[in-house]
C-alpha cells in the first residue's frame, strides 16, 4: 500500500565509468549513497564499483530478461516514496543497455526521472575520432549473424552522417571486413578500443587499412570497441546514379537480385536502393 504521507521518490539515471574509475563524478557518488536501492544490470559488477567508493546500498538486478516484470513493482516503490538509482555495467544507462522500459513506466506514472550524466563510450569515441561530429547516427551492436550484419551495413552505405557502432572482440575482425565490402575500402574510419582503460587505442585511416591492421594484430582484437565510419560524401548520389545505370544493364541478362548485388559490388551503391527498382523484383526467387 502506498504511504500517502511521503512524497514520491525520484528515479536517478546514473552514468558510471567505462573503464577509469576516476570518471565517477562526485555528484554520482552522492546520489548512489543517498538512494534507497540501486537497480543494476549485473549486481556483482556494480557491487565491486560501489565497494571501491565505500558505498553500501541494496542492489536489485534489472536486465533485459526481467525488466518488463520488474518495472511495475519499482514504480510502486517510487510512488511510495523510495528513491532509486539506475545504472548499467558501464557508461550511460539505456545506451545499448537495459532501462528504457523502467524509465518509460516511471514517466508514464508521472514520476520524476533525473539524469546524472557522465561517461558514454560512443560520445567519448566521437570526441577523439576527428570525423564530422555535427550529425551522427548510433547503430549500437550489429546483428551477430554474418548475413544480417552485411545486410544492415549495406542499407547504411549511402548514409551521409557519421556512423557509430559498438562491437565485441569476438566479431571485430569480421565486422570490419564486412564494412569494407559495404562502404568501400577507402572510406575514412576510426576504431576506438578500450577507451579510458590502460590499453586504450584509437586507430584511424581508410577502412581497408584498419581491417588489415586489426586482422594482423591479435592485441587489436581484444577488449571493447567503438567503430566510427565517415558518412557518404558528395559522391554518394553519383555512385547511386552509376549503380542504377549498371543495374539496368545487368538486369536485362540476369535475375534482379543478382544484378543488384553485382551492380552494388561494382559501383559501391547501396544494393537495397537498386534491387527491384524496375518494378519486377525477382518474383520467382521470393515466391511473390
Amino acid at each position: 500500500m502506498t504511504d500517502s504521507s511521503r512524497a514520491p521518490g525520484v528515479l536517478h539515471v546514473v552514468a558510471t565509468p567505462i573503464g577509469n574509475l576516476g570518471d565517477l563524478s562526485p555528484r554520482a557518488q552522492d546520489v548512489l549513497r543517498s538512494v534507497d536501492a540501486i537497480c543494476a544490470e549485473d549486481t556483482r559488477h556494480t557491487r565491486q564499483l560501489l565497494g571501491h567508493f565505500g558505498i553500501d546500498r541494496p542492489l536489485l538486478a534489472l536486465h533485459e530478461h526481467n525488466e518488463d516484470g520488474l518495472a511495475a513493482r519499482l514504480v510502486e516503490r517510487l510512488r511510495a516514496g523510495d528513491s532509486l538509482a539506475l545504472v548499467s555495467d558501464a557508461g550511460t544507462p539505456l545506451v545499448s543497455d537495459p532501462g528504457f522500459r523502467l524509465v518509460r513506466a516511471a514517466r508514464a506514472a508521472g514520476l520524476r526521472v533525473s539524469p546524472v550524466p557522465g561517461p558514454s563510450a560512443l560520445i567519448a569515441a566521437l570526441s577523439v575520432a576527428g570525423l564530422p561530429s555535427d550529425r551522427f547516427v548510433f547503430e549500437g551492436f550489429l546483428p551477430a549473424k554474418a548475413g544480417a550484419r552485411r545486410e544492415r551495413l549495406q542499407t547504411l552505405a549511402a548514409e551521409p552522417r557519421t556512423l557509430l557502432f559498438y562491437e565485441s572482440s569476438h566479431r571485430i575482425e569480421e565486422m570490419l571486413a564486412d564494412a569494407v565490402q559495404a562502404f568501400g575500402g577507402t572510406r575514412p574510419a576510426v576504431v576506438a578500443r578500450e577507451l579510458t582503460k590502460l590499453f586504450e587505442t584509437v586507430l584511424d585511416g581508410p577502412l581497408e587499412t584498419l581491417a588489415a591492421r586489426v586482422a594482423a594484430d591479435a592485441d587489436q582484437r581484444r577488449g571493447e570497441f567503438v567503430v566510427l565510419v565517415e558518412g557518404a560524401g558528395e559522391d554518394a548520389d553519383a555512385r547511386l546514379a552509376e549503380g542504377r545505370r549498371v543495374y539496368a544493364l545487368l538486369s536485362k541478362e540476369m535475375k534482379p537480385s543478382l544484378a543488384a548485388k553485382l551492380a552494388a559490388d561494382i559501383t559501391g551503391a547501396p544494393r537495397k536502393a537498386l534491387y527491384g527498382m524496375g518494378g519486377g523484383a525477382d518474383s520467382e526467387a521470393t515466391g511473390g
